[in-house]
């Protein structure tokens, strides 16, 4: 199994946490999942307090295996509520309606301690009155986490041509600022406070496995399409499997594992990673793990001059304890991240 290829690779490493992610995985049967939990206890082994995270839709097709995926050893569950009206959810191209997806928040909350529940806005025609009042409704049901993204088109999405011919229209800047501001306003009036430039969470109930990603720690990709980045002697290396379940199950058999990329990442490139990803946390850059993974100075990595009018400008926090984007520097923290790794 392509689990045991890669345990092989990364042996004398501790399991902290599990996300079952992609597609739909709380399709599978409970026993399965509960089998891959032991699988990976047994090759790396898995800590005491380890979070194993199942994204699921809200259909009652999923939700009625919580209680078994509970079972099996699932303590944390992702689902992907996305809108709470029907013409956006049609829009979005989801198949449930608000009452399953409200219904599935519960029922997820009834089976494991842990839920996160997702939200996109940013939506063509959205007020802020209207967001303002779905998103209190979402949280009135009481979460830990919440995951809240604005809508962005990119290439070879279902959106791009009917973006590209004028058929709906994103709010613009301002209104885009607006809503980013009402979001964090919301959710920390609630208790929720942002992690990251899209997630808010109770105190202690940051999504352990996506702090790991952003921290630029490792992680190990598993299954079709699954991305990873694990360190041999000190060296960060690229993982990526065959995206297609067939060609990557047939691989499986004949290799041992499905991977389509496994190479060393540059220096450089590694560096700018971890800045990337690092930048989206509140916290931001921790001197002392940036400085022990990059082997540089934080600031050493970046062009003063372009440094200096960032903190001039208020962009930027920059301490004894690492950097750090402002409030300000948030809202356009694409430009302050493309202006840093110039």
């Amino acid at each position: 199994m392509e689990i045991d290829y890669y345990a092989s690779r990364t042996s004398g490493k501790n399991i902290s946490s599990i996300f079952f992610g992609g597609g739909t995985p709380s399709l599978m049967p409970p026993e399965l999942v509960g089998e891959l939990i032991s699988r990976i206890d047994l090759r790396w082994g898995i800590e005491i307090d380890c979070e194993v995270t199942l994204e699921a839709n809200p259909t009652g097709l999923e939700t009625k295996n919580f209680n078994k995926l509970a079972q099996a050893g699932i303590n944390r569950i992702s689902v992907g509520v996305q809108a709470l009206n029907s013409s956006d959810l049609n829009f979005l191209g989801r198949k449930h309606t608000p009452k399953e997806a409200l219904t599935a928040v519960e029922t997820a909350q009834k089976a494991v301690k842990r839920v996160s529940f997702d939200l996109i806005y940013g939506r063509p025609q959205q007020t802020t009155n209207a967001w303002t009042t779905e998103l209190e409704r979402a949280l009135s049901i009481g979460t830990e986490h919440v995951s809240l993204y604005q809508l962005t088109i990119e290439r070879g999405t279902s959106f791009f041509a009917s973006f590209r011919d004028g058929d709906f229209c994103l709010p613009d800047e301002e209104k885009s600022i607006q809503l980013f501001q009402i979001t964090d306003e919301i959710c920390s009036k609630e208790g929720l406070k942002a992690y990251e430039i899209s997630n808010h969470a109770r105190e202690g109930a940051e999504s352990r496995h996506n702090l790991n990603c952003w921290q630029g720690a490792d992680y190990v990709g598993i299954g079709p399409g699954a991305h990873g980045r694990i360190t041999i002697d000190k060296t960060c290396y690229e993982t990526e499997q065959i995206s297609s379940p067939e060609n990557w199950l047939n691989s499986v058999k004949k290799n041992g594992h499905g991977t389509r990329r496994y190479k060393p990442i540059p220096h450089h490139d590694r560096t700018e990673e971890i800045i990337m990803t690092g930048l989206r946390l509140t916290k931001g850059l921790e001197r002392s793990r940036f400085e022990a993974q990059t082997r540089c100075e934080l600031e050493q990595i970046f062009n003063p001059r372009t440094l200096k009018i960032l903190l001039d400008n208020s962009l930027l926090e920059l301490d004894e304890m690492g950097m750090r984007a402002t409030k300000e520097g948030q809202l356009k923290l694409n430009t302050v991240i493309a202006s840093l790794l110039t």
